[in-house]
């Protein structure tokens, strides 16, 4: 069997005196696209940022191709191959779509910016048509877009999302979703987190679920869509 891409192991996390993570243990396959649910506070953007080490794990191991990343810098992180589009897009505001998808370029070096610029266009063609625009006169929905676009322009082999439908119109969310699912196909490995149980579950070949800063439960998709606690806790029932 293939190692994983990425392997958590025992991981504890701390703000201060307070324990964010406790003990967290997952994996992800390469070419797989793995959600992490849970409710607000749960700590899913916790362990998505501890990832790159901030903030830094008090105990536990982060392994990333088999190597030991927990320590080491966010800069060697994103320079070997993980990208992150993280919670509330923080796209730079006074730049402009193409300013924005060349600083995703920085990990790597501009050698493939053009022909990767296009790529994020026919991805998300309304970039194209605000590609000379303001990232600050966008709507929520089209920095979102313009948010995973700069992730992608560093060719990563693991693309981590934080809440990527967060406070986005539910057509908007569907666009994202349909996006993010062409990029699977494509055998992208893809790390969600997402309050959004509904949309994350379909779209994932596995799923955990994280309650108060633990691993409570795991599954694929499938399977964690009809059981009855995840309904009730996440799906509303339904």
């Amino acid at each position: 069997m293939s190692q994983p891409i990425l392997e958590l192991k025992e991981l504890d996390v701390f703000y201060g005196p307070i324990q964010a993570l406790k003990g967290v243990s997952l994996h992800i396959n390469e070419g797989e696209t793995v959600s992490l649910i849970g409710s607000n506070g749960a700590g899913k953007s916790t362990l998505l940022m501890s990832i790159f080490g901030q903030p830094r794990a008090a105990d536990g191991q982060i392994l990333y191709q088999g190597v030991d990343i927990t320590h080491k810098s966010s800069h060697y992180i994103a320079s070997n191959g993980i990208a992150q589009s993280p919670e509330g897009r923080r796209v730079f505001p006074d730049m402009t779509v193409e300013e924005n998808l060349l600083m995703g370029t920085i990990p790597i070096g501009d050698k493939y910016a053009k022909e990767d610029m296009q790529r994020m266009f026919e991805l998300f063609p309304r970039l194209e048509e605000r590609r000379t625009q303001r990232a600050m006169t966008m709507s929520g929905g089209e920095q979102q877009m313009l948010a995973i676009a700069r992730a992608l322009m560093s060719r990563p082999k693991l693309l981590l999302l934080d809440e990527p439908s967060l406070g986005l119109a539910p057509i908007v969310v569907k666009q994202i979703f349909a996006t993010l699912r062409e990029l699977a196909k494509t055998g992208m490995t893809i790390f969600l987190v997402e309050q959004n149980a509904n949309h994350a579950l379909r779209l994932s070949d596995r799923a955990y679920v994280m309650v108060n800063g633990e691993i409570r439960m795991t599954g694929t998709g499938k399977e964690l869509l009809v059981n009855e606690d995840v309904r009730n806790a996440y799906l509303g029932g339904h």
